[in-house]
């Protein structure tokens, strides 16, 4: 049976036959190691001096942004990353100073280290990032861990993070902002709330469901509703909704569209696989990406992975998997077109394509701790979703 929250993010199959081991995962930070891994050419083309700093951040207990907003506070210095990781992890990853020749030495926090590798010629992309290495517990499990070998038939979809884990309303938030409902979108981040939400923030939200109360409960939303507290500021001191939206850095607005696109690319995985077409195989006809991530169409004789279509006011109908996508966009009320924001444009998205399943490699399972590589964009709580078959992903931790 498929979890409610999984039905919620658009994940309505298994692709997998294995019964599933039950258990947790993230019991402490320790249970779950994720360390990025760059290109051969990018590794060895960073130098001792001369360009654009980089360095391995390693953290505990804080996601990407907070510990880059941390070290831009305390040092000046602003850095990139190459790939977001959430707090409930040790996790290690590089990032990049946009500015040349300026630098720090190593530098720590009690959640956080920078150490300098070196610097490079132009700044890092997130295409330099191939891929990251996990290293995951799961406990209080069955013992048969190694007796999963499906590990190459697993669907790629977007998991519980991109859509705001136990408080799922990022993708929400997005299809607010296609359909021009700023209104709706204001009210989705101040005041939806969840049963995996704690009590305190639950409360607060249901107050701040009536605009008469935001000058009164502004002060009890806590800091760490930094987003909230923003979309707050701007409606009390202006009662204009579309500036209430702007107010919020342009990284995050995009990300709530990515979100929602993230919710169509599920829907339309789980939704072609129910209709039995074969997602791990490419034929005739299909985009492809080959080993070197470049898309094209499929080639006899080469090694290539199926992609669907990431849709956006591109999107490109001639796959065989329109049927479904469409059928899915009519249900959503959405347009591809409605991907171009003429009153946000910063926030547009002309879409793209993304792998149908996740590859794999490195794998190997042994008691209950399991270890392997994905690509980059593919998430691991996805592959031991298929693992773990959890009847409530949130309380099993993810």
């Amino acid at each position: 049976m498929i979890p409610k929250i999984d039905s919620e993010i658009g994940i309505t199959v298994y692709s997998t036959k294995f019964d599933g081991i039950g258990g947790k995962i993230r019991s402490k930070p320790e249970d779950f190691q994720v360390s990025e891994f760059l290109s051969e050419k990018i590794k060895n083309s960073i130098k001792d001096q001369d360009g654009y700093a980089v360095y391995k951040l390693k953290k505990k207990k804080i996601d990407t942004n907070h510990a880059l907003s941390g070290i831009f506070r305390k040092t000046g210095v602003r850095l990139k990353s190459l790939g977001l990781k959430d707090a409930s992890a040790i996790t290690e990853q590089f990032v990049c100073s946009g500015n040349k020749g300026v630098s720090l030495e190593n530098f720590s926090s009690d959640k956080y280290s920078l150490e300098k590798l070196g610097f490079v010629k132009k700044p890092l992309s997130k295409k330099d990032m191939i891929g990251n290495h996990f290293v995951l517990k799961i406990s209080e499990c069955q013992n048969r861990l190694e007796s999963f070998e499906e590990y190459d038939k697993i669907l790629n979809f977007y998991g519980y993070q991109r859509f705001g884990s136990q408080r799922p309303v990022t993708h929400l938030i997005g299809k607010a902002i296609l359909h021009r409902d700023f209104q709706k979108a204001v009210d989705l981040i101040l005041s939806f709330t969840s049963s995996y939400d704690s009590k305190e923030n639950n409360e607060i939200r249901e107050k701040l469901s009536d605009k008469v109360n935001y000058v009164q409960y502004f002060d009890q939303v806590p800091t760490q509703m930094d987003i909230e507290r923003i979309v707050l500021k701007e409606m009390i001191e202006r009662d204009d909704p579309i500036r209430a939206i702007r107010a919020i850095p342009v990284s995050l607005r995009r990300f709530y569209i990515q979100a929602y696109q993230s919710f169509i690319f599920n829907m339309s995985l789980s939704s072609a696989f129910l209709d039995g077409e074969n997602l791990f195989v490419a034929e005739s006809g299909d985009i492809c990406y080959d080993d070197h991530g470049i898309i094209g169409k499929y080639v006899k004789g080469m090694d290539q992975r199926l992609a669907l279509p990431f849709v956006g006011y591109s999107y490109y109908k001639k796959t065989r998997f329109d049927y479904q996508i469409s059928k899915i966009l009519e249900q959503e009320e959405i347009s591809p077109k409605d991907f171009f924001i003429k009153e946000m444009q910063e926030v547009s998205s002309e879409g793209g394509f993304r792998q149908a399943s996740i590859h794999c490699t490195d794998y190997s399972a042994h008691d209950d701790v399991v270890e392997f590589s994905l690509s980059r964009g593919s998430f691991a709580t996805i592959l031991l979703r298929e693992i773990i078959k959890p009847k409530d992903p949130i309380l099993a931790g993810f």
